[in-house]
């Protein structure tokens, strides 16, 4: 009898977390800005973009700051934004400005190769 074993591949993707500020309190900002990347390192995530030197390319200019955090997986984003530890950090943020936050899944690897290369065969228009 022969068996036959199976593999599942699970693709694991990044998640970011994605901040526009309007900062009206700078010093009251600056704490939350000195506290924010030991919990977000705590949980295995990583400033991929945190700046006010914006350039707008198109549309309505844009004047916050854009932060973009990283992490290995959307769990661990959300844990980390619902964590004891950020909470503590949250009311420095909240009393020095407005703020929008998001939380998205990256794109796969394998669907950006297959968009791509059906793009490429297309050619310049």
């Amino acid at each position: 009898m022969q068996s036959r074993l199976r593999v599942t591949i699970i693709e694991i993707m990044p998640a970011y977390i994605i901040g526009r500020v309007d900062i009206t309190e700078l010093n009251r900002y600056r704490e939350y800005m000195a506290h924010s990347p030991r919990v977000v390192a705590q949980f295995g995530g990583r400033f991929a973009v945190r700046s006010s030197d914006v350039v707008t390319l198109e549309g309505p200019a844009e004047n916050r700051r854009l932060i973009v955090l990283e992490f290995p997986t959307i769990e661990q984003a959300r844990t980390f934004y619902d964590s004891a530890e950020y909470r503590a950090i949250v009311p420095f943020r909240e009393g020095a400005g407005d703020a929008q936050i998001v939380l998205v899944d990256g794109y796969p690897d394998h669907e950006w190769e297959s968009v791509r290369a059906k793009s490429e065969k297309l050619g310049p228009p």
